[in-house]
């Protein structure tokens, strides 16, 4: 099955349909906990740069920056981002590595270097390409700002630690697999990949306790 982007409700349902009728470990998910959240953003400036802020710690971390920067920088624009002092955004809880590859994001949208509008009209790899482009984004950010942002459906973050824990555990591999792994292992769900992240993000969260 061929799902144009973006993703939305009616399509997401299909692809786990689809997934479901040929995978019995996902088929198990979706009999457990039902179809997984669309988990969607707004592309933009603000998104991608909380997806930044989520490198490497947790969500509530992450979320917890972002609130309190948006309360200080509000409308927030790569402009007014900019305006910010290394004091304030250490205050609001930012890292210093996290400021540097925040004003290197800001500075690349505001100059025109990274046309985030222009986005949706480049395939999966030019988007890759052109948002890697940018000092502090790498492939986890780029690809996570592509499934949730663009709402792309094949893409594969394969560096994504819990979307790896949860490949293990459904798959019953008895260790986190490692990107190489992840990658082969995701081949079979293509062309609908970020559906079946989708559907183990919520099988890892459901088995932690976690609302999705």
């Amino acid at each position: 099955m061929t799902i144009p982007p973006p993703l939305n409700a009616a399509s997401l349902a299909l692809a786990v349909e689809d997934l479901a009728a040929r995978d019995p470990d996902l088929a198990d998910i979706v009999a457990r906990l039902g179809s997984p959240p669309l988990w969607d953003r707004q592309p933009g400036f603000p998104t991608l740069l909380h997806i930044v802020l989520e490198q490497q710690v947790s969500l509530a971390s992450a979320r917890a920056a972002f609130d309190r920067l948006r309360v200080v920088a509000e409308p927030l624009t790569p402009t007014r981002f900019l305006e910010l002092s290394d004091t304030d955004l250490l205050a609001i809880g930012f890292s210093r590595q996290k400021a540097r590859y925040g004003r290197a994001l800001a500075a690349a949208v505001d100059s025109g270097a990274l046309d985030l509008d222009g986005l949706d009209r480049l395939d999966d790899d030019d988007v890759q390409r052109a948002l890697q482009a940018v000092p502090g984004i790498g492939p986890w950010t780029s690809t996570i700002y592509l499934l949730m942002a663009l709402g792309r459906p094949d893409v594969w973050p394969v560096g994504d630690i819990a979307l790896a824990v949860s490949v293990g555990e459904v798959k019953g591999l008895g260790s986190r697999p490692d990107a190489a792994t992840m990658a082969e292992l995701g081949e079979v769900w293509r062309p609908l990949r970020s559906v079946a992240a989708r559907l183990l993000w919520h099988d890892y969260l459901a088995r932690r306790g976690r609302a999705a």
